[in-house]
Parts: structure tokens; C-alpha cells; sequence
């Protein structure tokens, strides 16, 4: 079995790169893609190739196409996101946004990353809702969420503590094995 981990939060170090360390840790070869350590181009800053017949993005040559081919060719991804004012952050979008792109070029691919099952782990203290409506995008049927929430272990989610919580790390072993 080949798992993607993706960590989307900026943040070196915090709860979503320690979840993903720790996701990681229960798949051995797991191929992990952490958005602390690159960056992806948003949409925009040209003339908007990608919508002309033959056009081609100018930011192709980044790590999106590297993230969406490590999802297609996994029988499980793991994405993990931090809540910013009620909704995953930016780098979520940004990925979201330039699939455009990605799938102009790979027509045949479409369908098929739907298909890739996926488990969204999202450390939040609030508004479950909007991740729901904004993951189900993502797969097909509903959306497998685990909504780590840092007061219910005793934490500050800014701390960046939650994986000291011998209950959170158990929550998620068991979602993983579910």
C-alpha cells in the first residue's frame, strides 16, 4: 500500500507537520509532502495560459504536478490541515486552485483523483461545517474527517502541543486504521 501525507501548513514544526510525522511513523515508506518546506504558485501573475487551447501554466514546473502524480499514485492520502478563520488555509486553496491547470494537462486524471480515498485530519477548535462542504470537492461520497480540537487534549493549538496528548496520538492511529 502507498500513502501521500500532506502537511499544509507553513508552519515548521507545528501540529500538522508532528501529525504528519507521526502518520508517517505508522506507514513506514509513506511518502510525505510538507508545505513548510516548499511552496506552490498561485494562480495568477501571467497572462493566464492555462485557459488558451494549447496553453500551458507558467508556474508547471513547481512541486504541484509532483503532489497531484504522488496522490494519484497512492491507495491512500492523508491531508492535514490547520484551521484559519473557520476555513483550511491558504496553501489548501492554493493546491485546490491550481488543479486546474494540472488537470488541463492530465484530461485523464480527473476522474480518477476522486477516486484515491482520502483522510482529512483538521486541527480546529471550530466551525467543522465549512470543512465538510469545502473536503467533499475532494473524494467521493462523504469525506472522512478527524477534527483534532487542541482544548478538548488540554492544548493550545498555537502551541503547537497537541501530539503530546497520548489521547490525540491514539484518536488518529485509530482513524488511520480505520
Amino acid at each position: 500500500m502507498s500513502v501521500c501525507i500532506i502537511s499544509f501548513s507553513s508552519r515548521k514544526g507545528g501540529n500538522c507537520g508532528q501529525i504528519a510525522a507521526y502518520l508517517r511513523s505508522l506507514h513506514g515508506d509513506a511518502k510525505l509532502y510538507d508545505f513548510s518546506d516548499f511552496n506552490i504558485h498561485p494562480c495568477g501573475g501571467c497572462a493566464y495560459e492555462c485557459f488558451m487551447s494549447g496553453g500551458r501554466c507558467p508556474w508547471m514546473d513547481d512541486r504541484e504536478v509532483e503532489l497531484y502524480e504522488g496522490i494519484l499514485g497512492s491507495t491512500q492520502a492523508y491531508y492535514i490541515l490547520p484551521n484559519y478563520c473557520d476555513y483550511p488555509c491558504a496553501n489548501f486553496f492554493i493546491f485546490n486552485e491550481r488543479s486546474q491547470c494540472y488537470f488541463q494537462g492530465h484530461p485523464e486524471s480527473a476522474g480518477a483523483y476522486g477516486l484515491v480515498p482520502k483522510k482529512f485530519i483538521v486541527v480546529s477548535n471550530t466551525n467543522e461545517r465549512n470543512f465538510k462542504e469545502v473536503l467533499a470537492y475532494h473524494v467521493e461520497g462523504e469525506p472522512q474527517i478527524l477534527f483534532l480540537h487542541a482544548r478538548k487534549y488540554g492544548k493550545v493549538s498555537i502551541a503547537g502541543d497537541i501530539m503530546t496528548s497520548k489521547d490525540a496520538a491514539e484518536e488518529i492511529k485509530a482513524f488511520a486504521d480505520k
